[in-house]
């Protein structure tokens, strides 16, 4: 397993890969300077305190279908990753999340206006750097924006009434995680030149794949005992954050989940009701469920990844629909 949480056995691949995402690192940090010392700080903030860079891996293996050295793909994927910390920035404010990665949340360590404002100011470099990758990329990175930005929008405001929980949920992850993986992923294979088919099938691969990995995390939620998605266990659960598991519980028409659909109605301050969801959601046939839909989606991905030339870099994206069930336990 390398640095990047991927396997390869092919060594010269890996090389690539990580010499790539290395190139992007350096980038990156170019792309959040500023003149003025304090937006350079605080544009940093994020930046400097880690993160997988899951999206910028996908570039680099999606650019493997094409020719992985053209310069495009290094900036594409400078470009999403901004995007990224751009959301991150704006997501703690809309969550009042006091830590990101372990660290004071910006909106913690300043304020909401400058959280926002920094979070602002990632977009718009993300913006002027995918100006120089052609009108396509232009049109892919603003179309993407706008599913963000509408799925953030969704997601505060709620189901309609008449809406159904559950699919509302989905698609709120279609549009805030799988839009932003689907087009690292399309980046990738568009900026190295890839055929138009392998393009199209990368891109649906990593709306799938990414939607996965987000609903993985809300099992893990519920399911681990120590933290595994970087939370302490039922940290959504005691916030009243709505997630797979807990949404599927609440469908139930069985009398006897009666109590548990009475403490998932609501955020749960208190630790002996915390616990005691957290024991009931854990047994409930919800999880096995939940399980089951990730692991359909794993699966889907993996077809889509069978379209695909027989390749070290398809045997890596496997590695990443496997890693997604692996990880449910």
């Amino acid at each position: 397993m390398s640095t990047l949480g991927v396997s390869f056995a092919d060594t010269a691949l890996e090389s690539r890969v990580l010499a790539g995402v290395d190139a992007v690192e350096s980038q990156l940090t170019a792309a959040v300077d500023s003149s003025s010392p304090f937006v350079a700080e605080a544009a940093a903030h994020l930046l400097n305190a880690g993160g997988k860079r899951f999206r910028p891996l996908l570039v680099m293996l999606s650019a493997e279908f094409g020719d992985p050295s053209r310069a495009e793909v290094a900036r594409a994927a400078v470009v999403v990753e901004l995007t990224h910390l751009a959301t991150l920035y704006h997501d703690d404010v809309m969550d009042e999340a006091p830590l990101r990665r372990g660290a004071p949340s910006a909106n913690s360590r300043w304020d909401n206006s400058v959280a926002i404002l920094v979070g602002d100011y990632l977009f718009a470099q993300a913006s002027d750097l995918v100006s120089d990758l052609g009108t396509d990329a232009v049109r892919i990175q603003a179309r993407t924006f706008s599913r963000l930005v509408q799925g953030q929008i969704r997601e505060t405001i709620g189901p309609d009434a008449d809406e159904d929980a559950l699919a509302h949920y989905l698609s709120v992850v279609a549009d805030k995680t799988g839009s932003l993986i689907a087009t690292s992923a399309r980046f990738g294979a568009m900026m190295a030149g890839a055929p138009e088919d392998v393009q199209v099938t990368l891109t649906e691969f990593g709306e799938r794949i990414g939607a996965a990995f987000q609903l993985a995390d809300d099992i893990i939620d519920v399911a681990s005992e120590t933290g595994d998605s970087g939370k302490t266990p039922g940290t959504d659960l005691r916030e009243g954050v709505p997630t797979l598991p807990t949404l599927i519980a609440l469908r139930s028409t069985d009398p006897a989940d009666a109590r548990l659909r009475s403490l998932l109605s609501k955020p749960l301050t208190d630790d002996d009701e915390h616990a005691e969801a957290l024991t009931l959601l854990r047994a409930h046939p919800a999880m096995t469920e939940a399980r089951a839909y990730v692991q359909a989606e794993a699966d889907a991905a993996s077809v889509l990844l069978a379209k695909l030339p027989e390749s070290s870099a398809r045997s890596a994206l496997q590695e990443l629909c496997d890693t997604v069930v692996t990880r449910l336990g």
